[in-house]
């Protein structure tokens, strides 16, 4: 009896309680780990386009790939946590993604480096999308900064996994790293999951029968809303892609070096933690839509600057402005749809508008490196994020000023 009473989660979960946090506290730190395939070729896509001697773009079509993956992850992680619950989701993820990083070790062709990534895209999707809806599951009062929180595991994995990468390639190479990466965050994030395990138990996923009614009425479908929600998604997210995706090999165009690149990228993403974690806090504030224009329009105003500054200490001020400005962008778009559509629905529309998201930063990755290719400066591919982004603006624009922000009486 003593054995049982001290290997078993507590009978009845609380949200809120200290348990919560807990778990909270560990699904932070697998997607820590698991976050690493959204960036880990960013850094390498210099090292990877000499040795291949192919083309920015064609190159750039490995990290479209690996966001591709990312994703139809989305979706089938999530119908996976869904069915068999989150930790079942996130091990069969780690299972995918370390053999992706493992196979992309032994590629020796592009295509062969696209499929890998592909699947190192649908397993890190485990750690996003999936973890975000468990984590809402397990907060009531502090929901909106819990899932910003636990969103913040990709920006912590873009800090300290850019320069880890860029130290291993320069002493062992980019394919020994990406060997390297796979067993590494295999070892770490089932150790996690195990203790994960343990914390949640038999408990299951709470129901979204007793869930508030929508606290916004936008004054159209919930089909129409999830749309433009989509387009505006990808918007945005083209516009996000230019400086996450190209600022190593900008800096390697400069004459700055890779590393100085690495080094930015690192800043941006540690800034981008305190924005996700502060437009959390932000949206119980004034709202979601509110929050996502704040941060979009922002996002903007950096992205200006890149096109008229390209000094060292100025592209290291920008990136860090830039990473303060838009990481609380793509976690906005989850709140809007938890206040203005029916929770039985929130999953489906969530994984939706993610999988645009991850759509945008792929297009946007590609296209910066097209437009690279074409001019042979990233000045215009600047230029070309600024007119997505506007795009981004006029939506929530059109939606504020149709929306009729209002409570939802219980009673009713």
């Amino acid at each position: 009896m003593s054995r049982s009473s001290s290997d078993s989660p507590p009978a009845v979960f609380r949200p809120d309680s200290a348990a919560a946090f807990v778990r909270l506290g560990l699904a932070l730190l697998i997607g820590s780990f698991g976050s690493v395939g959204m960036w880990s070729f960013v850094v390498v896509l210099p090292t990877v386009q000499a040795e291949f001697g192919a083309t920015r773009a064609a190159v750039s079509l490995v990290y479209t790939c690996a966001m591709v993956g990312f994703g139809i992850g989305g979706v089938l992680m999530g119908r996976i946590s869904d069915q068999g619950g989150i930790v079942r989701a996130v091990g069969l993820g780690t299972i995918v993604m370390a053999g992706g990083y493992i196979g992309a070790g032994y590629a020796t062709t592009l295509w062969q480096l696209d499929l890998m990534h592909i699947a190192i895209g649908i397993g890190a999707a485990a750690n996003f999308g999936p973890l975000m809806t468990a984590v809402s599951h397990w907060f009531e009062r502090y929901r909106g900064v819990a899932v910003s929180v636990v969103a913040s595991g990709n920006y912590i994995a873009g800090t300290f996994w850019p320069t880890l990468i860029e130290r291993g390639t320069v002493y062992a190479g980019w394919r020994a790293t990406h060997i390297a990466i796979g067993v590494s965050c295999a070892v770490a994030m089932f150790a996690g999951l195990w203790v994960l395990r343990r914390r949640i138990g038999e408990d299951r996923v709470q129901s979204h029968d007793n869930a508030p009614p929508p606290m916004v009425d936008l004054r159209m479908s919930n089909n129409a809303l999830t749309a433009l929600l989509a387009v505006a998604s990808i918007a945005c997210c083209v516009a996000m892609a230019m400086p996450q995706v190209h600022i190593v090999a900008y800096c390697g165009e400069l004459g700055y070096g890779v590393t100085r690149g690495a080094e930015m990228l690192s800043l941006m993403l540690a800034c981008g933690i305190i924005s996700r974690i502060g437009s959390g806090f932000l949206a119980d504030r004034i709202g979601g839509l509110r929050t996502l224009l704040v941060g979009s329009i922002a996002q903007g105003v950096a992205l200006l600057f890149y096109v008229f500054f390209d000094s060292l200490v100025s592209l290291y001020l920008i990136s860090a402005m830039f990473g303060l400005f838009q990481g609380g962008i793509v976690p906005s778009y989850t709140i809007i749809v938890r206040e203005s559509m029916p929770a039985h629905d929130a999953g489906a529309r969530v994984g939706l508008i993610i999988g645009a998201s991850v759509l945008g930063m792929s297009l946007g990755g590609w296209l910066s490196g097209l437009i690279f290719d074409g001019t042979g400066s990233y000045a215009a591919a600047f230029l070309n994020g600024l007119a997505w982004n506007a795009l981004n603006v006029g939506i929530i624009l059109t939606l504020l000023l149709r929306g009729r922000p209002r409570l939802v009486a219980a009673r009713a």
